[in-house]
């Protein structure tokens, strides 16, 4: 998805971005924004009611009786894998995607990843996920101030951090075998700066792709769901690698 405005729209000199903010793209930033904030609030809820509720809980993992993890059920591991798959297909079923159609895909990731995610709330302490949430919002929006600000093309660096995202999930399934610690801590000291640099990346190519929607409202309406989902994406990367970096697991 981090590519999907170059694939879409062609590429675009960042020169092009260095212009009077108007209201329309303070109103389109704005609406991607909403979306993200939106999509992270369901997806506390959802993973709020998948750790702590013991019916829904035990659907998706397996605890032990102090209530810490101790493996996930089959239906856990499917909720898990499902959004990286159903993002890899629609990157091919959905060649000409509506406005309809790409807020669908954005709230069922949102929602599957949401799900998912009660597994932090088994793994680490409250406090531990709330002091590093708030890092990384800070450092989101940092990093999306930059990438809206700067008028230097990001391009060239953010093709490089596509290679990084997908080396980062390769090590990371394969990690899943060896169980390593030093590899997880490779991985997440290197997931933390690939995140934060296609956050800034990503921002970058939102307002790009703006300008050159121009006044195509379908158009802009499809680029803010998939705007909204990349940010999304790596808000919720550069959280997981923070917490498993400096995250207090329970006792």
């Amino acid at each position: 998805m981090s590519d999907f405005y170059r694939s879409h729209y062609g590429s675009i000199p960042a020169q092009r971005g260095d212009m009077a903010v108007d209201a329309g793209l303070r109103s389109f930033m704005i609406g991607v924004y909403n979306k993200v904030a939106l999509g992270l609030v369901v997806s506390a809820a959802l993973a709020f009611l998948t750790s702590s509720v013991p019916p829904i809980r035990d659907l998706m993992f397996m605890v032990n009786a102090d209530g810490r993890l101790a493996g996930m059920t089959p239906l856990g591991w499917i909720v898990a894998f499902a959004p990286l798959g159903i993002m890899l297909v629609s990157g091919f079923a959905m060649k000409n995607p509506t406005s309809g159609a790409a807020s669908a895909l954005y709230w069922t990731i949102v929602a599957l990843i949401g799900a998912s995610f009660g597994v932090v709330g088994l793994m680490y302490t409250g406090t531990s996920i709330a002091s590093t949430f708030l890092i990384t919002a800070t450092a989101f929006g940092g990093l999306s101030l930059f990438g809206y600000t700067t008028k230097k093309d990001l391009s060239g660096f953010g093709s490089f951090l596509i290679v990084g995202v997908i080396g980062l999930v390769i090590a990371s399934l394969v990690n899943i075998f060896l169980r390593s610690e030093a590899v997880q801590f490779a991985v997440s000291v290197i997931g933390v700066f690939v995140f934060a640099g296609l956050i800034a990346y990503d921002t970058q190519r939102l307002k790009l792709t703006y300008y050159e929607l121009g006044g195509d409202a379908s158009a802009r309406g499809v680029a803010t769901s998939y705007g909204a989902l990349s940010l999304y994406i790596n808000f919720i990367n550069l959280f997981q690698f923070l917490l498993s970096l400096f995250g207090q697991r329970r006792d």
